[in-house]
């Protein structure tokens, strides 16, 4: 047999150092510890279906096959990126009239939240008859990407990045079974960082240093062009964009800019296009600033047009520009809750005319009616105010706006403050 095909047969690192007991997985003992949910499941006597939701290279195919091992059951795996309904069906076909069918039938589904709904609808009947045990693997929230009928048949379990000292455990494995990996300390400390929580990776870039074949220890220095480092982990599209960006929006309310700065980074450093980062932080400006101060709202659209004139990278300065400014801004609601209640007593009260004494009135008959009989025009009054109401006849007067005492907002509550007194002297 050639050589070059003994050593195309050989499985990857990551295959090779995969765990043969669940007591050799790491980095989840709150599932498979002592007292951990999945251990007590294996103390019974029928699997259960699952869903193991977590980020890869945590363990999540591991402990599928595991977890079928430990029931004896037959252990079938299907991807849901190339699969579909037809391959389902043929599936539990083979699995009913196959020599096996003795055991049960644990079918493990990666990447299930690439199930439509039809697709995830088609395993409801063999879950519900007890022909197979359904375990699926996602990256994604199952409470947004799985269907509500198959959520109620299973369990979500969550598994967790590989901390420092779960991913120091799996180097430590290689080293005591390979001898030690010739990189410095310095080097090791930054293959455990650039693995960022990822066990399956973190055997890919000790096995691209295996592949180089080194003659002595080498550095950070040397060791950075033999890896590739690893993608952030940010999908626009799904569950971590959204957690992402609500971190941002957190820390900015929270009034913490190195909070906001980090989230800001990780945000882009994923891929997120800039002008989306824009509109975000403008939104911010209104939303969690508002009036309190009326230069936030300025100085995030002038960031906006700023990464326009100059692109990425510069422009992306101006953005963090703005998201400190906006976290260290003073903070006020209180626009953002006075306009969701004025829409909503508008909805409700969208037959109300307005007040006769407010309407234009352009012909003879429209006089007759009362239109804009008695009506003050505010500047010919002694203070600029005429106190009139402005709200339909039949409507007490709302009030929705509150200002609050932070930034700018304290100037408006005492106008505001003004008014009504001039307001309740017209009235009485």
């Amino acid at each position: 047999m050639p050589f070059f095909y003994f050593y195309m047969k050989q499985p990857p690192l990551a295959e090779q150092f995969r765990p043969q007991t669940l007591q050799e997985v790491v980095g989840q003992p709150h599932l498979i510890g002592e007292s951990g949910f999945l251990t007590r499941i294996l103390s019974g006597k029928k699997p259960l279906s699952l869903i193991f939701w977590g980020p890869p290279g945590c363990g999540k195919t591991t402990i599928a096959r595991l977890y079928a091992k430990a029931f004896e059951a037959h252990f079938i795996s299907l991807s849901a990126v190339f699969s579909g309904v037809a391959d389902l069906k043929k599936i539990i076909q083979e699995a009913e009239n196959s020599p096996l069918f003795h055991k049960h039938t644990l079918l493990f589904v990666d990447e299930i939240h690439r199930f439509n709904k039809a697709q995830q609808d088609a395993f409801l009947p063999y879950l519900e008859r007890g022909t197979l045990t359904l375990i699926g693997a996602t990256t994604e929230n199952p409470s947004f990407s799985l269907n509500n009928a198959l959520l109620s048949r299973v369990r979500v379990l969550t598994l967790h990045a590989l901390d420092a000292a779960a991913l120091g455990e799996l180097l430590g494995r290689y080293e005591m079974l390979r001898g030690p990996l010739p990189v410095t300390l310095e080097a090791k400390t930054m293959l455990l960082e650039m693995a960022a929580g990822d066990g399956r990776y973190l055997l890919n870039m000790i096995e691209n240093i295996e592949h180089a074949r080194l003659t002595h220890t080498i550095s950070v220095d040397e060791l950075l062009p033999l890896l590739q480092r690893r993608s952030a982990l940010f999908d626009k599209q799904g569950d971590g964009h959204y957690n992402l960006i609500s971190a941002l929006h957190k820390s900015i309310r929270g009034s913490d800019p190195d909070a906001t700065l980090y989230w800001f980074a990780r945000i882009l450093e994923g891929g997120e296009d800039p002008l989306f980062l824009a509109r975000r932080l403008i939104r911010m400006a209104s939303e969690d600033i508002g009036l309190a101060d009326p230069e936030a709202l300025k100085l995030a659209i002038a960031a906006r047009d700023a990464y326009h004139m100059l692109g990425s990278p510069e422009g992306e300065l101006s953005l963090a520009e703005v998201a400190v400014y906006l976290s260290l801004a003073p903070k006020s609601n209180a626009l953002y809750t006075a306009y969701s209640q004025a829409r909503l007593l508008a909805n409700k009260t969208s037959h109300l005319d307005p007040p006769k004494i407010i309407l234009n009135a352009p012909t003879k008959l429209m006089k007759e009616w009362g239109y804009g009989k008695a009506y003050q025009y505010d500047h010919d009054t002694e203070k600029g105010f005429s106190g009139q109401n402005y709200f339909p006849d039949d409507m007490p007067r709302p009030i929705f706006y509150e200002p609050s005492e932070r930034g700018f907002e304290r100037e408006l509550k005492k106008r505001i403050s003004y008014f009504q007194n001039l307001r309740a002297r017209h009235t009485s």
